[in-house]
This record gives C-alpha cells, structure tokens and sequence, in this order.
C-alpha cells in the first residue's frame, strides 16, 4: 500500500484508519519466507497486525489486550474461520514465529525510514546510530527467576559485584534480586526511532550485543556510543567492518601519542593495549575531541578524520546521542513497559519484542504525518501518539469525526513553554550520579612501542 494520503477517501470508520496504519506500516513487508500449517487460523500478515494492535492495547491484561486486539483483527480482515480465541494458542504461536516475523517487520519499518524519512535519514554526511542497553523488571517466579535473575556462585554472591559502598538493606538486597532482562538498543539518531535490539539475561553483555548487531547497520555508519563499549577488540571489529565510531572515554581508558604510525595532527592518539601489542595486533588510529561546555570535559574518541566531521560536530552528535534514554524513558515509563506482566521467559521475550515494533511503529506512523506538516522529529510528543492511537482502539467502531486519527497525530507535538531547571529540587527518591569519568590517561609511546609499531607496520 502506499502512503496514508491514498484511499484516505474510503475511510468511513476509526477501525478504517486503523488498518490504513497497518496497512502502510507493513505494505511492503516479504511475506514469503513463513508458512503457517495449512489448519491454522492465521495468516503471517495478520498474525503480525494482531500482535501489534495487542502491544498498542492500554488493557491491564496481556488476556484483555489480545481480546481487544482479536476483536479490531477480524473486523478488519474479516477472515473466513474465526481467529483462535485463547490466549496461551496466541502465545504459543509468537513463541514459535517471532523471530521471522520481527525480523520481516525490521526489514519494512528500515524501508520505510529510508524513504519516507529522507530528509533525516543522515545527519552531518552520516547514517548515526547511538547504542545504550538498559533493564526491564520481570515478574517474580520461578521460571524467571531460574533464568533471568542475577548470576551467583556456590556461596550464594552475585558474581559481579556492586560498586555501592553503604550497607544494603534487606530492601536493597531484595531489590538486587529482581529477575530482569537486559535490552541493548541500536537507535538511530536522525529519526529518533528504533533500529535493532537483542535482549538477554540481567547480566548479558551489551557489546556482545552490540557486535551481533553489526551486520544489521549500513555501510559506512557512525554509531555513537557511552564509556560502557569502549574496548580494543569492540572498537577494532566495528572498524574492520567499515563503520565508524564515536564514544567516550575516561580514566579507565590509557592512549598513546607520538607512535609514528601515521601522519599524526593535535588530536591524533592511538588505541593500543599491552596485550594486542604483544599479539602483534596494529593499533587504532583515533581522534580525540574534548567538550567543555558542561560542568565536566567530556572525552570523545572518533576514527572520523576532521575533513569529514569537525570538532564541533562531534560534539553535537554526542549530545543527540541522549534521545536514547529519553526512548527507554518512552518504553518504560510512556509505554508502560517498566515491568512486564508474562509469568515465564519466553513470553516476557515475545511480549518485549512486540512492545518494541509497536513503539517504533507509532514513532513512524506519526512522524511521516507530520513530516508532511514541516515539524521536525524532534517536535514529537510520544504520549500524544500513543493516546491518539488508543482513543482510536478503543472507537474504532466509531465514524470518522472531527478527531480522527490523522487530527489527532498533527496534534501530537511537544509542548513549546520553556522548561525550567529541575536539577536544584530536592526529591525525596533521586538517584545519585555516578561520578565523573575523569580524563583518559594519555602517555607519550616509548622506544620499544614506537619500534615495534614500525616493524608492524613494515610487515602489513
């Protein structure tokens, strides 16, 4: 189907433009690859529309949510044997098919970002990603607590240890114990949409993720990135990939200056660790770039020559980086999805993993509207979206009106009065701030590092 704009005529109902969404969102998805048993009752496409329309529901429950979203489901595709009406059928199908289909659906919503979305598909030259990870809460059972609760050894210790110097509490200490799934994220920066996620356990690896997710990205992009992946091997296989980096580093990080392995400038440093020098393993070329204007320096890395993308620049796509955790802060908070509500593993995967392509969903649906209004991305207030799509569940049975789904998602932009600094106020439950990363140790290369960097190179 092509844009909202056409067969906008036909829409009679609120259901009408809700399967015009659907429609648009997945016209140009590749059904083919999946094939359900010839005795099921669902089709891939609707299958999919389903378990979006059940992630967008507000019902308290994941049973109300899916006899909400049945009920629009048939009504818009009108199939000739009804859909299957338990909930745990429905489940056990997205447990076996979610993987394709999210995968099928990624590929769609990538399509139409790229297209629809052209004016913000690339920012300073570049395709910019950021990458965060974050958790999500789980119930306390058996099954999840088994799976996704914190690593521990015979003696009964989490294997990584806290940081937190105080006394815990017997609060704090079954606070610790929630079982919780870790989300990394793959953001893109331009639209301030959703890219690519993997998700684990609470004490998963987000540069592991962060690497399995590689491929996904186009050529050439630049992914922003905090202090938490910085790394050699991390940096070196995003870099042999052909992307490029940009993230920040602190004390923990030691580089070198004057190793004679290319044509060096003022901010030419080098990435080059003890251990890979003693594999013979060639350094990394960086760019070092330090902000001033917070209350702290910040020291940015980049593999970005300054001809391409200057200091101020870097600085500037290091600062929209922090849209990343105002999109964990839509999911959790505006989204509801702080906790999730499946009692087992499985589901809680299935239900994140549809709680995310609704989101992003909503994101482009509306964005493309009002794109077409000359409002920028970043003018977008998800919480309209999301109850404008809601009002127009719950009606869907309604006629068009004055507040149809269209009005209302040119409706849904923040609000313009000037926010006023909140960092002063006193709340009871703030979270206190990690401190400051402090500068990176920066060291002038030896005699015997600057030899062996020349023997390596003579080798190469």
């Amino acid at each position: 189907m092509s844009h909202q704009d056409r067969d906008r005529s036909h829409v009679r109902s609120n259901a009408d433009c809700l399967g015009l969404a659907l429609g648009w969102l997945l016209g140009n998805a590749e059904w083919s690859s999946i094939r359900f048993r010839d005795d099921c009752t669902w089709l891939p496409v609707q299958l999919t529309a389903t378990a979006i329309l059940w992630a967008w529901s507000d019902e308290p429950t994941l049973g109300e949510r899916l006899f909400a979203a049945r009920r629009i489901a048939e009504h818009l595709y009108q199939p000739q044997r009804e859909f299957a009406e338990s909930s745990q059928a429905f489940l056990k199908l997205l447990v076996r098919w979610t993987a394709l289909l999210v995968a099928v659906v990624q590929a769609a919503l990538r399509r139409r970002m790229e297209t629809a979305l052209a004016a913000s598909w690339r920012v300073y030259g570049f395709v910019v990603f950021g990458v965060d990870g974050s958790r999500v809460d789980l119930p306390r059972t058996k099954s999840h607590e088994a799976v996704n609760a914190p690593a521990r050894n015979k003696q009964g210790r989490k294997l990584k240890r806290s940081r937190r110097k105080k006394p815990r509490t017997k609060a704090h200490t079954k606070k610790a114990n929630t079982p919780q799934m870790w989300l990394t994220l793959l953001w893109h920066l331009g639209t301030g949409l959703p890219w690519a996620w993997r998700s684990g356990p609470t004490g998963s690896s987000e540069r592991e993720h962060w690497l399995q997710m590689l491929s996904e990205l186009p050529a050439s992009a630049l992914i922003a990135a905090d202090a938490g992946f910085v790394g050699y091997d991390c940096l070196r296989s995003v870099i042999d990939g052909g992307r490029h980096v940009l993230v920040r580093v602190g004390s923990h990080v030691r580089l070198l200056r004057k190793l004679g392995w290319a044509k060096e400038s003022a901010g030419t440093v080098y990435l080059w660790p003890d251990r890979a020098a003693q594999q013979r393993q060639p350094p990394l070329i960086l760019r070092l770039v330090v902000a001033m204007g917070g209350k702290y320096p910040v020291y940015l890395l980049t593999n970005v020559s300054q001809d391409r993308l200057s200091d101020a620049q870097v600085i500037d796509v290091y600062r929209r980086r922090w849209g990343i955790e105002l999109y964990f802060r839509h999911l959790k908070q505006t989204f509801q999805r702080r906790k999730l509500r499946s009692a087992s593993p499985d589901n809680a995967r299935v239900e994140l993993e549809w709680s995310l392509v609704g989101l992003w969903c909503l994101g482009l649906y509306a964005q493309v509207e009002l794109a077409k209004q000359g409002i920028e991305p970043q003018q977008l207030s998800m919480a309209g979206v999301l109850r404008a799509f809601r009002r127009t569940l719950r009606d869907y049975l309604h006629p068009v009106g004055r507040r149809s789904l269209v009005i209302l998602l040119r409706r849904a932009t923040r609000d313009r009065y000037p926010r006023k600094n909140k960092a002063s106020r006193d709340y009871p439950r703030k979270k206190q701030p990690d401190p400051p990363a402090g500068p990176p140790e920066i060291k002038i290369a030896t005699a015997t590092q600057v030899r062996l960097a020349r023997e390596l190179r003579t080798a190469a």
